[in-house]
């Protein structure tokens, strides 16, 4: 189907022009990807990447490192934000330990894809390798397609890790020459002091490894292995054809190394929610997208994904069942009334 062709679907419902505003942007988004007059959201699935940082060893977070396997181990004993939004909306949720530094047990929602205990310090050095980061990419790619088995069609994206919107700032300001100013907040809650060392931190790391130009290279550079294993998840859900929830900064950033590798990738996106974070509405003008919530959310795990789920929903509703002029006898404003 056209791009006109949907279009026109959408606007000959029963409503004025426009009326159902972004819900209209993102039937026709689904439309495009799927290609098929009855569209359809099915088995929805929400993937969680947590990984440590060696750069949280420098400051940057008002949060110890141990924070976080101390939430994974919240995700796994279903006491968490996200848990409670994916149980409250039918949302399937996988944990990914792409590099936490903990030794997790066994549970049914825990995925081992651990790479190290966490990655190396940019500060001083790249975060990883770059067979590290070939890892990760192959470990996406595995846990995508266990997903795709299940008739997903449909797939979110979350992560934690202490040190994460630094590593996120730093992939924003290479791939987009955003000034690092504008890509550098307060992550989980630094003060004015605190965020100033965290801007002069991240500016010495620009300083230690210069100018690179390459999406992998600044991704092994400066990602952590849960940014990594997301970008990696979201070129192989790319493939399967999934439309795809974008959380917030971190997730955000992922996708645009993704897109940086696989430009066609935005046609898939759906931008879940405008972080708190400082950075993200820089981003998203950058991606000339409108998110679906801005609620001040920066609690990350994928929680702006979990809640905007039910109006992506409705957007699939809305242009499945809702009747037409012709259908329903309604007299459209364009003809003519005698």
């Amino acid at each position: 189907m056209q791009k006109q062709e949907i279009q026109q679907i959408i606007d000959l419902k029963t409503k004025p022009l426009g009326a159902l505003g972004l819900l209209e942007k993102i039937a026709l988004k689904i439309g495009l990807v799927q290609q098929q007059p009855k569209l359809e959201l099915k088995n929805p699935h929400l993937i969680v990447f947590a990984s440590d940082h060696g750069i949280s060893q420098s400051g940057v977070s008002a949060y110890p490192t141990e924070v976080t396997p101390q939430m994974v181990l919240n995700f796994l004993n279903n006491g968490a934000a996200i848990n409670v939004f994916c149980n409250q909306n039918k949302i399937e949720l996988s944990i990914i330990d792409s590099g936490v530094n903990y030794d997790f047990g066994d549970y049914t929602i825990l995925k081992n894809c651990k790479i190290a205990k966490s990655t190396k310090n940019f500060l001083c050095e790249s975060a990883m390798t770059s067979t590290q980061l070939d890892e990760c990419f192959t470990h996406s790619q595995k846990i995508v397609a266990e997903i795709a088995k299940k008739g997903t069609n449909i797939i979110g994206f979350g992560e934690m890790g202490i040190g994460n919107t630094s590593s996120a700032s730093m992939l924003v300001h290479y791939l987009t020459d955003l000034p690092l100013e504008q890509c550098v907040g307060r992550g989980t809650g630094l003060n004015d002091e605190q965020l100033k060392t965290k801007l002069e931190i991240l500016s010495q790391a620009k300083n230690t490894h210069g100018e690179i130009k390459d999406p992998k290279q600044i991704l092994a550079t400066f990602g952590g292995f849960e940014v990594a294993q997301m970008t990696g998840a979201m070129l192989a859900a790319f493939e399967h054809n999934m439309l795809l929830m974008i959380d917030g900064y971190i997730a955000s950033a992922a996708l645009l190394v993704a897109s940086k590798l696989k430009p066609e990738i935005l046609n898939n996106a759906i931008f879940c929610h405008q972080s708190d974070e400082f950075g993200h509405q820089y981003l998203l003008n950058y991606f000339n997208e409108e998110p679906i919530l801005k609620i001040n959310l920066r609690v990350g795990e994928g929680t702006g994904c979990a809640l905007a789920y039910p109006i992506i929903v409705s957007a699939v509703n809305f242009f499945n069942d809702m009747a037409s002029f012709e259908s329903a006898g309604v007299s459209n404003k364009d003809e003519e009334i005698c």
